[in-house]
């Protein structure tokens, strides 16, 4: 039963503006405003049935305050509720309950409804306050079992993707110490370039959590500045190509593109990740194709790769935090996405991912802002 009524308390509360939710939720914690405003509903919705007083009867009258208790229910604490229900029974009594402008009721029928009145109202606030004790505490749980899930997942994923680097650092360290004469210069390069690369590794994935905690702090404002859109995006495939994974990467970038004013670490690290991304889970010696445009004060960049592209369903949820592919490799924070859609919407752009018909994935960021082409006019 009392599920049944949370499911009709829930699709109840659909029906109420958002507006007046937040109007009423402002002042929950202050009862006299509570108190004043259950008064004010009650009135009005008592004048209203006076006016309509010659078009319904009295018996009508008890619903229409009915259906006015059952929101003020929904809406407020449990003792401005019984107030209505108390103050409601007595207004139907008064005023429309013959005789009139008395609280005696010589009909033992109207008597009978006025009790019966009285009991559905307290009822229904009552079960209502209830039912809403129990929709607190099911949010209040699933908010608990949401955090330790998240927990879990960050923690499971930085287990690997710290301790991975960690260890390399370690054990070429180690041979470095140990084994320092027995080493051939050659031996020694190699080794500098584990720790290199491992050091690399986990200054990102270190750098993905400070942008995420950025992003999650809510105060994170974008730096705009003129920003060479060419320079940008050769750096960042030069930054890529230096973790040697393998890949092709073509830049194709409009000649004719103007200086952009955004923010230039914001640009570069949405196009790191996409593009490491991009790295990740395409087959080494794949293509992947960079190219950028301007139309009017927008720019665009797509970023096309040769792989398997994503499953539809999953389509909705990559950019989603710490949200991962069932058949991704091992290890991945799940945060590089999520950071791509919270810087590109930082700065009031849109990011958009599609499945290529040939095959692949294809990430297209637009991104508006302010354009100068005194680069060109320099040039020429």
């Amino acid at each position: 039963m009392l599920r049944i009524l949370r499911r009709i308390y829930g699709r109840l509360s659909t029906f109420v503006p958002d507006t007046a939710m937040d109007l009423f939720s402002l002042h929950k914690k202050n009862a006299a405003l509570q108190f004043i405003y259950c008064s004010v509903i009650i009135t009005l919705v008592s004048v209203t049935c006076a006016l309509l007083s010659g078009w319904i009867g009295y018996r009508v009258v008890a619903l229409v305050l009915l259906v006015a208790v059952s929101l003020i229910a929904i809406l407020f604490d449990i003792l401005p509720v019984l107030y209505s229900a108390l103050l409601s029974a007595l207004v139907w009594d008064f005023f429309f309950i013959p005789p009139h402008f008395t609280f005696r009721v010589d009909n033992a029928e109207d008597a009978i409804l006025l009790i019966m009145y009285f009991i559905i109202a307290l009822v229904n606030a009552v079960l209502t306050f209830k039912i809403r004790e129990v929709e607190k505490q099911a949010l209040e749980k699933e908010g608990r079992e949401n955090t330790i899930k998240l927990y879990n997942t960050l923690l499971n994923s930085l287990s690997h993707e710290l301790r991975t680097p960690i260890s390399a650092i370690i054990a070429a360290t180690d041979n470095l110490l140990g084994s320092a004469q027995g080493l051939t210069p050659m031996d020694r390069h190699d080794l500098l370039q584990e720790i290199a690369k491992a050091g690399f590794r986990l200054n990102q994935q270190v750098e993905n959590l400070l942008n995420m905690s950025r992003l999650e702090s809510g105060f994170l404002q974008p730096r705009k500045d003129w920003t060479d859109i060419t320079e940008v995006i050769h750096d960042t495939v030069r930054r890529v190509e230096d973790n040697e994974s393998g890949h092709h990467v073509n830049v194709n970038i409009n000649p004719s593109i103007p200086l952009f004013r955004l923010d230039k670490g914001m640009l570069e690290q949405v196009l790191y990740n996409i593009i490491n991304n991009a790295c990740q889970h395409t087959p080494p010696g794949t293509r992947i194709e960079v190219t950028a445009a301007a139309h009017g004060d927008m720019l665009e960049v797509v970023l096309d790769d040769q792989g398997r592209g994503f499953p539809q369903t999953d389509i909705a949820h990559v950019f989603d935090k710490f949200y991962r592919l069932k058949n991704a490799r091992d290890g991945g924070t799940g945060l590089g996405l999520s950071i791509v859609r919270g810087f590109t919407e930082a700065m009031d752009g849109k990011v958009r991912l599609e499945n290529l018909t040939q095959g692949g994935a294809r990430f297209t960021v637009n991104i508006p802002g302010e354009t100068s082409y005194l680069k060109n006019l320099k040039n020429e």
